[in-house]
């Protein structure tokens, strides 16, 4: 269930941009290159339909768009940081 709302290629990682705070589209943009502008967007809103992320779209001289992980989303702090440690531990094995 869990790997249903956050697995994949780059939902991890667009989490592990938004968890300290609010990031604007272009900025995860710059943050994660390698993913496309419509793989970006369509992952932003797998995670908002799943409650995890929300969008706040600012009207001002310029369109500013932020995203920001939900009280609910919050909750997967925990998990993905020691998911992240797991990871650090055992690097070598998948990177040599």
């Amino acid at each position: 269930m869990a790997i249903d709302v956050i697995g994949g290629k780059w939902k991890p990682l667009i989490l592990r941009e938004l968890k300290s705070g609010q990031v604007r589209y272009g900025e995860l943009q710059r943050r994660i290159p390698e993913v496309s502008q419509k793989v970006l967007t369509s992952q932003l809103r797998e995670l908002e339909r799943a409650g995890i992320v929300e969008r706040e779209v600012h009207r001002e001289n310029v369109l500013r768009t932020v995203y920001s992980l939900t009280e609910y989303g919050a909750t997967l702090r925990p998990a993905l940081e020691e998911l992240a440690r797991w990871g650090r531990r055992h690097q070598r094995r998948f990177f040599g």
